[in-house]
């Protein structure tokens, strides 16, 4: 049992679970391999209403809430990390579109997004800086009815896949920092697009890679939020993938934690299964004593957004937390299979998925910054 999930939720998950083990689970380690993540497979998650299904009917969602959208992304997490990216950027971008967009312009891109015929990507990092993202450079200048853009974005995730972007740059002064940035709706088919893609550590199914903007013309109407607001304004949304992220690498280091459960009171050394040793097992007890206080949080931070509740504190917690534990569950958790964990197979390919969100979506540096100055308030806690 658990406080935040009702029947309903736990079915939801049920349900979720079975789809990701027969139709997901199966293609984890070739994914990771060719690198590109299946359009047929996101159609069916979008046929099965799992893509995105806390946005209102009216924008292609159910109008289920966060809970919902937090259970079905941690069970296609469980049985691929990078084929979840395409719950985590649909819920973030969804968001975004539905909240800061004009409906005329965003309502058939969410249509696309909910069905799963249209990634998005959400295009923030540049070259000189990520953690300073007030501190943009990208240039949008007004031209008429369009903006003119030019610069970079970089460590984009799905940059060489995506249809879309939440692109942010700059379109008042460089002394204005966050307050003279503007996001706008970008499709990635426009005259003067190019980008390229990295040889990453982990994540390769979903990737990570550069956009590249010359002189590329996007339609005012595009705007999300006020010119010079973009970025106050639309990254209120980040509270939601932080928890999002959370349950998503949690999920990871729970099917680890099961499986090794599993194999050390199978396996045998001097007589004993390898559990009875209380150098196998109590490290393995800490990590899933941690791992379940982790996704309380993270589900609490969940709830506080469906009932209209601050919990900006908490998403960073579980943004900062949550890698970290999941990282460390995974490293113990493949010692434990020995060579069989080292070996390239389903163990090693998580630790190398897991690394990355210890980097991007930001850090954990940043993440404590914003609890000390949600608790203590801003000026107490300068940067």
């Amino acid at each position: 049992m658990n406080p935040y999930l009702d029947e309903d939720l736990t079915a939801l998950g049920e349900h979720a679970r079975r789809f990701a083990t027969e139709r997901v689970a199966p293609g984890f380690l070739e994914r990771d391999q060719t690198r590109v993540l299946e359009r047929r497979l996101m159609r069916e998650m979008g046929e099965m209403g799992f893509i995105a299904p806390e946005l209102p009917e009216a924008h292609g969602g159910q109008g289920m809430g966060c809970l919902a959208a937090g259970v079905i992304h941690e069970e296609i997490a469980r049985a691929d990390l990078s084929m979840s990216y395409v719950n985590l950027l649909a819920s973030l971008n969804g968001q975004i579109l539905s909240q800061h967009g004009r409906p005329e312009v965003v309502r058939p891109w969410l249509h696309k997004l909910t069905r799963g015929e249209a990634l998005f990507a959400i295009a923030l990092t540049e070259p000189r800086g990520g953690s300073d993202a007030a501190n943009l450079r990208l240039r949008m200048e007004r031209v008429g009815d369009e903006y003119v853009i030019n610069g970079e974005k970089t460590s984009i995730s799905a940059a060489d896949q995506a249809d879309a972007a939440v692109v942010f740059g700059r379109t008042g002064p460089v002394e204005s920092a966050a307050h003279g940035v503007t996001a706008l709706l970008v499709p990635m088919d426009l005259p003067g697009v190019t980008r390229n893609r990295f040889d990453c550590h982990g994540q390769r199914a979903i990737g990570r890679g550069s956009l590249f903007f010359e002189n590329v013309r996007v339609p005012v109407s595009h705007q999300l939020g006020a010119e010079n607001k973009g970025f106050v304004q639309v990254m209120q949304g980040f509270d939601f993938s932080r928890a999002l992220i959370g349950l998503q690498v949690l999920a990871v280091a729970r099917a680890a934690l099961e499986e090794t459960w599993e194999y050390v009171a199978q396996r045998e050394a001097f007589g004993k299964p390898l559990s009875a040793f209380q150098g196998v097992s109590h490290p393995l007890a800490d990590f899933d004593t941690q791992v379940t206080a982790a996704r309380l949080l993270c589900l609490q931070t969940l709830w506080l957004k469906d009932q209209g509740a601050p919990h900006t504190a908490e998403a960073a917690m579980c943004k900062w937390w949550a890698p970290k534990l999941a990282y460390d569950t995974l490293h113990q958790c493949l010692l434990m299979f020995g060579h069989g964990g080292y070996d390239r197979g389903v163990m090693e390919q998580r630790l190398r998925d897991l690394l990355g969100f210890q980097i991007g979506d930001g850090t954990a540096q940043i993440m404590k910054t914003i609890v000390a100055r949600t608790r203590a308030g801003r000026d107490a806690v300068p940067a």
